[in-house]
């Protein structure tokens, strides 16, 4: 059995499941969510809870839902009037999918988030135990951004974002992301073909996204990948596949190739398996970055240790003690984040010090580490 075919028995092993499904997957020729496409969704997901398989569903479409609810001629631009489109379309996208899953007799609950429900600690678990709570009572949760109050500030900024935050949230086996394509395609001789699994984001799919980033809108491939890589991190199974198709997400389930697979390692991810690591690791903005010298990454990386002053080459950012921070490699590669131990204005008096000589500029009880590892999580192991 070669790597994929690995990868793919292992999909097929998902015993819960997060699925994105985009606007273009339920919105119609009218421009507005179609139950008949919709019911394709609700039609495998009932079938897969038959067999035991837990499944959320992040679903978008409730501004276009609000869009012909309103009579508006075309999709909003000013925040607030997308809010509002927001507001009255989510019910009327909810009553669609509460109807079809109750013809199968199922139950759904509706999960309105923002970025601040995730990085708050006390939020983010009560968010997760009650999707978690919902699973085991046979309900199914119908997750979306809260985009009547979200703005900048507290926004996850989309719905392929915000799916893989969810699947790490609830420790998912898998992540679908189901768009209007079936999959990264790559071009050569003037052919287009379907990329059917990347074992790992290499800089050959780094480089992709980065040159498309700029042409695609939100929701669009680089999201996509991006999300697949926030995934696989903490060990989450990530497909996109075309949802349009009847039968996607059951194809994908029963092992069959469809779509592009995102592997994982086999082996656990051990710091991000602990919940509190994990919210450090993938919930939380970063409030600045220190750039670290080779001996410190590897340490890091190899060890585990905590980050001392004299391994701490730069700061960037205004932070205060208790901010979370990215770790960033010589070249400048995020290969950690953690708490830190000093505020901004001290790092930049200790960064490259010894411990001694940190005690002589803060007393005996300073602090040794700048980020002990009980706060902080190692995330590329390749880096160095």
């Amino acid at each position: 059995m070669n790597i994929e075919s690995l990868q793919r028995e292992r999909l097929t092993r998902a015993r819960r499941i997060v699925v994105k499904v985009g606007s273009r997957v339920l919105v119609g020729p009218s421009g507005k969510p179609s139950p008949e496409r919709i019911e394709r969704i609700v039609g495998q997901v009932s079938n897969l809870r038959k067999q035991g398989v837990e499944v959320v569903i992040v679903s978008s479409g409730a501004i276009a839902a609000g869009v012909d609810a309103l009579g508006l001629k075309s999709r909003p631009e000013n925040v607030p009037d997308l809010q509002m489109a927001a507001s009255v379309g989510q019910p009327k996208l909810l009553a669609i999918y509460s109807k079809l899953f109750s013809k199968r007799r199922l139950s759904i609950s509706q999960v309105l988030l923002t970025h601040e429900d995730l990085t708050n600690r006390n939020r983010h678990l009560n968010a997760r135990n009650a999707m978690l709570r919902s699973l085991q009572a046979g309900i199914v949760p119908i997750v979306n951004e809260n985009d009547t109050v979200a703005v900048d500030e507290i926004q996850v900024g989309d719905n392929d974002v915000l799916a893989a935050m969810v699947a790490v949230l609830i420790d998912a086996d898998a992540l679908l992301l189901l768009s209007t394509t079936n999959g990264l395609r790559k071009t050569g001789a003037g052919r287009s073909s379907r990329i059917s699994f990347i074992s790992s984001l290499t800089d050959s799919e780094k480089s992709l996204v980065s040159a498309k980033r700029d042409k695609l809108s939100t929701g669009g491939m680089a999201t996509k990948l991006e999300s697949a890589a926030t995934a696989a991190k903490a060990g989450v199974l990530s497909l996109i596949a075309d949802g349009r198709k009847k039968t996607v997400i059951e194809d994908a389930l029963s092992g069959k190739n469809v779509g592009t697979l995102i592997g994982v390692s086999e082996r656990s991810l051990s710091d991000v398996q602990r919940a509190r690591k994990r919210w450090i690791a993938f919930f939380h903005r970063a409030d600045g970055s220190l750039q670290v010298d080779a001996g410190a990454a590897r340490a890091l990386i190899a060890q585990r240790t905590s980050l001392l002053p004299v391994g701490v080459k730069s700061v960037e950012g205004s932070f205060a003690r208790g901010a979370l921070v990215n770790i960033l490699s010589p070249d400048g590669e995020i290969i950690g984040r953690g708490l830190v131990s000093y505020s901004a204005d001290d790092l930049q008096n200790i960064c490259g010090k010894r411990s001694s000589a940190v005690k002589k500029l803060f007393g005996p009880h300073a602090y040794e580490e700048v980020i002990h590892r009980d706060n902080l999580v190692v995330l590329n192991e390749g880096a160095c």
